[in-house]
């Protein structure tokens, strides 16, 4: 069988991607950068895996045309941290979808999309529950049957939902939770989701229908907690308190968590709905060993002290304020920007001092005042930013697109030690910080394009820290940053 992907380089989309390069079927990976595909990934394929650059925002005539040979398309399109209006988009990417796809012979398209609450009309859902119902209802105008799955929260590492309860329970001893910690919920392990999206294109009986996909366990989120906790054998409080409002909650968690405010506020929006699924026919087409969730967790986490992550919610480009465009052009502005330019020659062997700029962030820190790093960080969280609790993908592996705490990068050329990053916190203009080894020496350069007057008075503001920091890091960076901890990654 021959299956298109759009999202390839999703969270969804890496994970279905691996699973099928360990078959003999043909994939085609759509992706709007070809770029951020792991190349390691791509390799696996061999000759059976073929990329087609595409964004479903724009009108699909202005593009290349859909592979006219498909038998089943995956649409695992989600726009959910590309902030307000994030449904109106997610509906304009499935009807082009479905305008680009009937060119071909495609005759099965599958959607994962989210549980919804057995008492709930269409009308009551959140926006983030509504906007999946309406990309539903677009995939069914398509020529071809639709097959959808219906999920609550996706176990796994790297997964939001996942990431938030992580980093709840792993910092905060006393936890102060709102009314919806009460709301009941079916989760599923990643591999139980993948497991099903691989499995139905082979069962003629689901064309055309949809399913309710979860694992064994019902629970609470307050249950999902505490089970947590117990995997990692930690002690922990929840006080439950009445007046958190949807709004507060979502700043709590923005704050507290790596989770930036758009997802946050998408996601609290939906947590006061129980997602249990109201059948479980599939069960009966696909007999699955599913995985309980203490199992997933132990699963999760042993991927993480591993390091082999395979993708993460904050990878996609719609978890940031960066477009594809942008990791496109790699030229960063020269004209009505100010700079702050430092150059050092090298102390160190060339290939030190580019593992050593290529293993910036994360949990291995930066090599100058990292409170000022860590500070600006929370400073971002203050005002609704992402912050500095994303960290990376990767210890020491760099490609464009991935986030590097508050960064995106855009530029990653280790065989001539270039590295770009541009800023996705918030700030009153546009901020790159870019790394360049040439002719022995290693040249730093911050660039910063303000947006009116108080742009120019923020960059002013942080000229005392950047009169220390940069020359520090340059410095360090230079030296093949002998300070750097050890690589090992939290759990």
């Amino acid at each position: 069988m021959k299956f298109l992907i759009t999202g390839a380089n999703g969270y969804i989309g890496i994970r279905l991607l691996t699973a099928l390069s360990e078959t003999e079927h043909e994939v085609v990976a759509v992706v709007r950068n070809k770029d951020r595909l792991p190349p390691e990934l791509c390799r696996l394929f061999q000759d059976r895996l073929s990329i087609v650059e595409f964004d479903f925002l724009n009108e699909p005539e202005r593009q290349v045309d859909c592979p006219d040979d498909i038998d089943v398309a995956y649409y695992l399109i989600h726009s959910m941290g590309s902030g307000e209006g994030f449904h109106r988009r997610e509906k304009q990417c499935a009807q082009h979808f479905v305008e680009w796809v009937k060119t071909s012979r495609c005759k099965q398209i599958v959607y994962l999309s989210g549980l919804t609450p057995a008492d709930e009309h269409g009308s009551q859902l959140s926006t983030h529950l509504a906007s999946r119902q309406q990309v539903h209802a677009s995939l069914q105008t398509a020529k071809a049957p639709v097959t959808t799955l219906r999920a609550s929260i996706i176990v796994g590492s790297g997964s939001a939902s996942f990431e938030i309860i992580r980093d709840l329970v792993e910092k905060l001893p006393f936890m102060i939770t709102p009314k919806w910690a009460k709301t009941r919920c079916q989760p599923i392990s990643i591999r139980n989701v993948i497991d099903y999206l691989l499995a139905v294109p082979q069962i003629p009986e689901c064309l055309g229908k949809a399913y309710d996909i979860g694992g064994p366990d019902i629970m609470t989120y307050r249950d999902m907690l505490m089970r947590y906790a117990r995997a990692r054998k930690l002690t922990r409080f929840i006080i439950p308190v009445p007046f958190f409002s949807p709004r507060l909650s979502s700043y709590w968690l923005s704050l507290v968590t790596a989770t930036h405010y758009q997802v946050a506020k998408a996601l609290v929006g939906s947590l006061h709905m129980e997602t249990i699924c109201k059948e479980n026919k599939i069960r009966d087409l696909i007999p699955l060993d599913l995985i309980p969730y203490p199992e997933a967790i132990q699963r999760a986490l042993s991927i993480i002290a591993q390091n082999r992550v395979p993708s993460t919610w904050y990878g996609a480009l719609s978890s940031g304020q960066l477009s594809h465009h942008q990791i496109t052009n790699i030229q960063v502005p020269e004209f009505g920007v100010l700079t702050d330019k430092k150059s050092t020659p090298l102390t160190t062997e060339n290939d030190q001092v580019v593992d050593a700029v290529w293993a910036l962030g994360g949990g291995n820190g930066w090599p100058s005042m990292l409170w000022a790093w860590r500070l600006r960080g929370w400073m971002d969280k203050l005002v609704g930013g992402i912050g500095m609790r994303r960290g990376r993908r990767s210890q020491n592996e760099l490609k464009p697109g991935d986030a590097l705490d508050f960064w995106r990068v855009i530029v990653a050329d280790k065989e001539n030690g270039r590295l770009t990053l541009y800023a996705e916190m918030k700030l009153p203009g546009e901020a790159w910080l870019e790394f360049q080894i040439e002719h022995g020496a290693l040249y730093q350069t911050a660039t910063f394009r303000p947006k009116g007057l108080f742009g120019r008075l923020y960059w002013y503001s942080t000229l005392p820290f950047h009169m220390v920091l940069f020359p520090r890091m340059v410095s360090s960076l230079a030296n093949g940053w002998p300070e750097r901890p050890n690589h090992t990654p939290s759990p």
